[in-house]
């Protein structure tokens, strides 16, 4: 297959430190050119750096998005109607609203879209949603714990300061908890959206499970856990040994040619939905 030109939004640390490189990468796709409102960033890149963003559609045939959700949603709009296929950070949008409109875009105009959902794309992570479908599972927890909002650190954005680990981290846990247990029907929370968050979920078929995130404790954090409980044993989710990366860009070149993957637009429109009921029972 030949690869798919893909041209990059964005330049920030994770554009710079995975979708970058992993475009580049190939053998599947190429990072056909970037633009960025800081066009010195893009540079660093070393692909061909496009003043406007028109000028980027015309030169790739799929535009990768990593930039804060509420520019997410409203250029990939925008690279839609251009009739790009998209391949998308989470979370979907900054929020429901805007998340329900990019949707809507992306199903009227038809383009294949697909989710970076990293941890489902890990080797460990699938061989632990087997291992929950053959234990008959009632229950599950998971813990996120960092301190990112703290300090000089890189990843502290200015929307990640203003909205939490529950927007940033919580798609991801939701997302693994509701492939291991049954789709989140439910969602109570407790806490603060910039302090410790608590999340009591409700899937389909009766099972619960119960998460917890932060990404304001000062000091050593204890590894990201992840595991679930059934009528015949359980599951943990073990430490990555492979690089998700590869097969993201591997299985976007796919959806691109062909069509179709179950991580779409509509999937992170339905974690949107969660993460916006969780967010409502927060105090700031």
């Amino acid at each position: 297959m030949e690869p798919v030109a893909v041209g990059l939004v964005g330049a920030g640390p994770w554009a710079r430190m995975a979708h970058g490189p992993m475009l580049a990468k190939g053998p599947h796709t190429r990072l056909a050119g970037v633009w960025a409102r800081r066009p010195e960033s893009a540079a660093e890149l070393g692909a061909p750096v496009f003043t406007r963003i028109e000028e980027l559609f015309e030169h790739c045939e799929a535009v990768a998005f990593c930039v804060p959700p509420a520019v997410q949603a409203e250029y990939a709009a925008r690279a839609a109607r251009a009739g790009k296929a998209l391949l998308l950070e989470k979370p979907l949008a900054d929020s429901l609203g805007n998340a329900r409109r990019l949707a809507d875009v992306i199903a009227e105009t038809g383009v294949p879209s697909q989710m970076v959902l990293t941890l489902r794309y890990a080797r460990q992570t699938r061989d632990f949603l087997a291992r929950c479908a053959e234990i008959e599972p009632f229950g599950g927890h998971a813990v996120n714990i960092s301190g990112v909002l703290l300090g000089d650190h890189p990843f502290a954005t200015p929307w990640r300061l203003e909205r939490g680990a529950l927007l940033d981290v919580g798609p991801h846990i939701i997302d693994v908890l509701d492939a291991a247990l049954g789709r989140v029907t439910g969602v109570r929370a407790h806490g603060s959206s910039l302090g410790w968050t608590g999340l009591l979920l409700e899937h389909e078929g009766g099972a619960v499970s119960e998460a917890s995130l932060c990404m304001a404790t000062a000091g050593a954090a204890p590894p990201s856990t992840i595991a679930v409980y059934g009528r015949t044993g359980s599951a943990v989710l073990p430490p990555f040994d492979d690089d998700p990366l590869e097969t993201i860009a591997e299985e976007f070149a796919r959806t691109v040619r062909q069509g179709g993957h179950p991580l779409d637009a509509a999937h992170g429109l339905r974690l949107q939905r969660i993460i916006a009921e969780a967010e409502a029972q927060l105090t700031p």
